[in-house]
């Protein structure tokens, strides 16, 4: 059965759906950094340009994303109106938006300056409406209070084999069946996934008989793997050691394997290289993104503290962290709030400048 856990810590809520033994899928939020999709604005636009069939629209704070010509009539600069954001920023991008309102949403926009009228659901809310029949774990009982549906209130939501499957995700190498594995390398055009059969490729059989069974094998994963990372755009996939004129009979069972994805990938035929063509809608930053740098480095450093904090109350604990760490977990006033509140004390942040990018530790200082 597959349930929802639902693991707080400072700064983070990170949702998986799991059945004991493997993902099915995960979400993230971080009150710092939302990614804002599902939030409602008051907005102005404040450029319009037809060369790109659309319209800069200016948003709380100074942002300003994009509203193509049809979600709405965009005559006029300085109208406001009401915009949803539909897909988050990306690549340097503003957020991509919609004009297509329900009534009720459409009733709050009232007049004034650009403003943030209702934020988007969080990644619980998200993860319970795409498994309405799931039950939901919490370890962080004002959390279980505002669930989606009733929660059960647990001291750790993820397991340490739930915790291994969701620090995997952050690799850039995943496991395949049969011995095979899949390397991700994003660029800023498109992701590229390049497949290694390995032992997969070693078993009895012709070589082009055995290569394209193991390829059809790992199909499926590849798929899922895809989902998890949430990996979106143009993503071109090198199949293991198969002849380029044998890939096109696969095109079956890469469709099939697409097809249960909510975001309906569209799998386009093989390249004249014999890459095969995915384009998969964006709509949330992918994993490698959010799992990656300074911030998610150090909140994961957090969850580690407050963890050390708990099982040794009576030690004196301080982060230590290069530069780049210390100055995102000092900007991130939600993650140190927490950490006092669920540690009870307060827990020292310490940059390092002459630290290499990446490093922490956590250690223990004198009260003096």
């Amino acid at each position: 059965m597959i349930r929802l856990h639902a693991a707080i810590s400072p700064g983070e809520m990170r949702v998986a759906a799991w059945d004991g033994v493997r993902l099915h899928d995960v979400a993230l939020s971080r009150a710092a950094m939302p990614d804002g999709v599902g939030d409602l604005h008051r907005a102005r636009i404040s450029a319009r340009v037809r060369a790109m069939a659309g319209a800069f629209v200016a948003l709380e704070g100074g942002v300003e994303g994009f509203l193509p010509d049809s979600e709405a009539a965009l005559e006029g600069e300085g109208r406001i109106l009401g915009v949803r954001i539909a897909r988050a920023a990306q690549g340097g991008k503003g957020p991509r938006l919609t004009a297509k309102l329900t009534p009720d949403e459409a009733a709050l926009i009232g007049t004034g300056a650009p403003a943030l009228l209702h934020r988007g659901p969080d990644a619980l809310a998200r993860m319970a409406e795409a498994y309405p029949d799931a039950p939901i774990i919490i370890d962080d009982a004002a959390t279980a209070a505002h669930s989606p549906r009733k929660a059960e209130l647990v001291a750790r939501a993820f397991s340490d084999e739930l915790e291994d499957a969701w620090e995997a995700l952050s690799a850039p190498i995943a496991d395949l069946p049969g011995g095979a594995h899949m390397q991700i390398s994003p660029t800023p055009a498109l992701v590229a996934i390049d497949i290694d059969l390995g032992s997969a490729s070693a078993q009895r059989g012709s070589k082009t008989h055995t290569q394209g069974e193991a390829n059809r094998a790992l199909l499926p994963e590849l798929a899922r793997q895809i989902r998890l990372r949430n990996l979106a755009g143009a993503i071109l996939v090198d199949l293991g050691g198969m002849p380029q004129k044998k890939r096109a009979g696969l095109t079956p069972e890469f469709v099939r394997a697409l097809a249960s994805d909510p975001l309906k990938p569209r799998f386009l035929g093989f390249t004249q290289l014999g890459l095969a063509e995915i384009v998969r809608p964006r709509v949330l930053p992918p994993l490698h993104e959010v799992l990656t740098g300074p911030h998610a480095l150090g909140l994961a450093a957090l969850r580690r503290l407050v963890r050390e904090a708990a099982a040794a109350p009576h030690r004196a604990l301080s982060l230590h962290a290069s530069a780049e760490i210390a100055t995102a977990l000092l900007a991130d006033s939600a993650a140190q709030t927490d950490v006092a509140a669920r540690t009870g004390r307060h827990l020292p942040i310490v940059s390092h400048p002459e630290w290499g990018a990446g490093r922490v530790s956590i250690e223990e200082h004198s009260h003096g």
